[in-house]
């Protein structure tokens, strides 16, 4: 920190906000007198000396001291200084300096909340996201319930975990964390053998509302990727542990690579029901559908296994109308309205609407 108060105290016309070094010169009932050199002589009292209180009484003449010069000439002709503000901003330096150069730090984990974690950090509050948690860590809660997500997050409180700087603003006091940073390197240095498409065999660590983890490779090297729900199964999936269960074997497709994160599928690796379908539907035809779900946009259809239409709410005019033409579990006729095979899309209305 001294490194960067030291840039700051060059030779230049002193001004407002600049980090001054001085020399304890004196010390009153409620102020601390700073010999500043070139610039004179510098004083701490005030609120700026209440503030910085006990660690003012700490200090002897002939000690050295940062402060940052808050006005440049009081009415008795001193530099007003502030003791805490030349600390919070060599604080804040210094953080950004090791966010730069990646260095790894060890904090202790005071707090949990639902989001992620809390720490501090020379003095500051950081907040250690969930998103951020090193994959071991990561709270796997099927279902994605809150409660039981802050439950395991609580777990960690009154640990050490090995993080890194991920993002920084002094002006918001913002400190933000990252445990998955220390290790980005080392996974994306892993991930070079692979490349998007190829076929990996791995086991299901983790069911989440969003989809699953996987982890695969070799056992020293092992990596975890994601399965989002939509990639599970052609069909609509409401629940990923009606695809898979945590343990299973399976073999997954990847299909991204973005720095260190792996985005997986099993459904490429299953024969996409929507092919050559527009050779047993064609738009104009009536069709029976069973009704499988209502939401916002209208009901979903089931055509054939793993198929689905949507019969949208606008052929009903509101969603309590809908809801009392059709019941779910419960078979229609339909006529389709637009097929598109490509993007796996149908669109249908009740054919007993046609007049």
């Amino acid at each position: 920190m001294k490194d960067v108060a030291e840039k700051s105290n060059l030779l230049k016309p002193l001004q407002t906000g600049k980090i001054v070094e001085g020399k304890v010169v004196g010390k009153g009932r409620s102020a601390l007198y700073l010999d500043l050199g070139i610039y004179g002589t510098g004083i701490i009292y005030g609120k700026e000396y209440q503030d910085a209180k006990e660690n003012l009484k700490k200090l002897n003449e002939g000690d050295s001291v940062f402060a940052k010069v808050v006005d440049l000439e009081n009415d008795e002709g001193y530099i007003e200084l502030s003791l805490n503000q030349a600390s919070n901003e060599l604080t804040w330096d210094n953080l950004k300096e090791k966010k730069e150069k990646g260095e790894k730090l060890s904090v202790k984990i005071v707090g949990a909340n639902k989001g992620g974690l809390l720490a501090e950090v020379s003095g500051i509050q950081a907040f250690l996201p969930v998103s951020q948690l090193a994959p071991e860590h990561y709270p796997r809660v099927e279902g994605a319930e809150s409660a039981k997500i802050l439950s395991k997050l609580q777990n960690f409180v009154g640990k050490d975990l090995e993080v890194k700087i991920f993002d920084l603003d002094p002006r918001e006091n913002k400190l933000i964390l990252s445990e998955r940073a220390k290790e980005s390197e080392k996974i994306r240095k892993i991930l070079e053998e692979y490349k998007v498409g190829d076929v990996i065999e791995g086991e299901i660590t983790g069911i989440t509302d969003f989809g699953v983890f996987m982890k695969f490779g070799k056992k020293e090297e092992e990596l975890e990727g994601l399965i989002h729900i939509s990639e599970l199964d052609w069909q609509l999936i409401e629940n990923p542990t009606d695809i898979v269960k945590l343990g299973d074997k399976v073999k997954a497709k990847i299909i991204s690579i973005v720095d260190d994160k792996v985005s997986l599928s099993l459904k490429s690796l299953k024969k996409d029901p929507w092919a050559g379908i527009e050779e047993k539907y064609k738009k104009g035809d009536t069709v029976k559908g069973k009704v499988t779900k209502f939401n916002p946009y209208g009901a979903f259809i089931q055509i054939a296994p793993k198929i689905q239409g949507l019969c949208h709410i606008s052929e009903f005019g509101t969603k309590a109308k809908m809801e009392s033409s059709l019941e779910i579990g419960k078979e229609y006729d339909f006529k389709i309205i637009s097929l598109e095979p490509a993007e796996h899309r149908m669109s249908l209305k009740l054919a007993t609407e046609e007049k």
